[in-house]
């Protein structure tokens, strides 16, 4: 099948368990990071903390902006300064974000059906907006978040382009801060979410 010319390769995955869908969400976060973490990161060099920038949210531009502003007094400080960059991003700021997007792999214990359904749910999306799904799963429970996503996905097939856009670009400015915290509370799991 040929696509368009604005449409990029589709990538979808082959069902031997791949398939775009979100990580299972992280357990709740109840204290704050170790005030080190967040002074090492103040403190990095700015190559290394754009580069940790990137994996929370693969935006140059949001990375750069929050790498200049540095250093934060505490975390609170820190996620105001990361919405405020993910709520400014461009359209194309946020297409660049979108094409970075991993795919992760599907949970081991899902069943087939799982895989066909999201799949195709997937394909639908991709094929009419151009880009990945994203969606942020945080406060799910994993027995949620398979039928979250595909939910999910089947009702914003209904938006149109730029009212999907709108929700995509909230959908990455949650996941970045999710991330971003995971990496302060050193998890080391900015696991992307699709």
């Amino acid at each position: 099948m040929t696509r368009g010319p604005t449409l990029p390769a589709h990538r979808l995955p082959p069902p031997s368990g791949r398939l775009a869908v979100p990580a299972l969400p992280a357990q709740p976060r109840t204290s704050p990071p170790p005030r080190p973490r967040l002074d090492a990161f103040n403190t990095a060099p700015a190559d290394e903390a754009h580069r940790a920038l990137l994996a929370c949210l693969r935006s140059n531009r949001w990375a750069h902006r929050l790498t200049a502003h540095r250093p934060y007094p505490d975390l609170d400080a820190l996620l105001a300064a990361c919405d405020e960059a993910a709520y400014d991003l461009s359209p194309a700021d946020l297409a660049e974000a979108l094409a970075a997007e991993p795919m992760p792999t599907l949970p081991a214990d899902s069943y087939g059906a799982a895989h066909t359904a999201l799949s195709a749910a997937h394909a639908a999306y991709e094929a009419k907006f151009g880009h990945v799904f994203v969606i942020c799963l945080g406060g799910l429970s994993p027995d949620e978040a398979l039928d979250h996503v595909l939910e999910g996905i089947r009702s914003r097939l209904a938006n149109d382009p730029e009212e999907e856009r709108v929700i995509a670009a909230e959908e990455l400015r949650r996941l970045a801060r999710e991330r971003l915290c995971d990496a302060l509370r050193g998890a080391g799991n900015c696991a992307s979410n699709h």
